[in-house]
């Protein structure tokens, strides 16, 4: 029997493509500021067993080598975005896997670093080709703007939005086929669902495909959505949220650390 047991199904369930316009526009869905779930406080994702350390506050995570201005080591999510990880995690527990995040609610500072210098300075390097436009365009691939206010709240900020992966338990990562934030096509999730590369299908890419697949299933099926863009980015109750699970409206607004 398979080492992964009953989740074995998941690892050969292909990954849906996603929406046609992906989650362009989801920042003009409307939230429930005065629902019970925006009055959920954030919580301490240690506090429901799960397990992880915050990327951008050590020095050891490639391509950056460096702590993130602005960035904290705390990983924080709102209530009922932490049940639903920590029930996912009790699945995976039953193979000796478990979840690892990498990020959870995150400071505006940390997000306006990212979109507003180093990744446009990072594409006029590679890309100088680029016109301001299209610059603008591939930065939000990846990077979504700061808050801008209320109605608009980056999907970090929200506390519904988690960066994550699957280890073994205590152990080293599932194979996932990208570092994690990759800002290239390589982190889209269905990245290796069809042979876009020149070279023939491989055994890394076939080991990638299929922890992505359980990934996302255990995500989906919990009621997160998943980002097209990012392997790693799930959320629940957010503006993309709503905008992938075709949700009337989201359910959480910006949240406080203090919350």
């Amino acid at each position: 029997m398979s080492v992964f047991g009953s989740l074995s199904a998941l690892r050969h369930k292909p990954i849906p493509p996603p929406p046609e316009h992906g989650a362009r526009g989801y920042r003009d869905l409307p939230i429930a500021f005065n629902g019970a779930p925006n009055k959920e406080p954030l919580v301490a994702l240690s506090d429901y067993g799960l397990r992880g350390e915050n990327f951008y506050a050590q020095p050891r995570n490639p391509p950056y080598y460096a702590v993130i201005p602005g960035s904290i080591t705390a990983l924080s999510l709102r209530q009922g975005a932490a049940e639903r990880l920590r029930d996912v995690n009790t699945k995976l527990a039953e193979a000796q896997l478990e979840l690892f995040v990498f990020d959870a609610w995150r400071p505006q500072a940390v997000q306006a670093y990212f979109h507003d210098r180093w990744l446009p300075a990072e594409l006029r390097k590679r890309k100088p080709h680029l016109s301001e436009a299209k610059l603008a365009a591939e930065v939000t691939n990846y990077w979504a703007s700061p808050s801008t206010g209320a109605d608009a709240p980056s999907p970090h900020a929200t506390g519904g939005a988690v960066d994550l992966t699957i280890r073994w338990r205590g152990g080293d990562p599932l194979w996932m086929g990208s570092l994690f934030d990759d800002a290239s096509p390589l982190a889209h999730t269905d990245r290796f669902e069809t042979e876009t590369d020149d070279a023939e299908f491989s055994f890394s890419n076939e080991e990638a495909r299929a922890n992505r697949r359980l990934l996302y299933w255990l995500m989906v099926d919990a009621g997160f959505a998943s980002n097209p863009s990012e392997w790693w980015h799930f959320s629940f109750g957010d503006q993309m949220w709503a905008k992938l699970r075709n949700e009337p409206e989201a359910l959480y607004a910006g949240a406080e650390a203090s919350q």
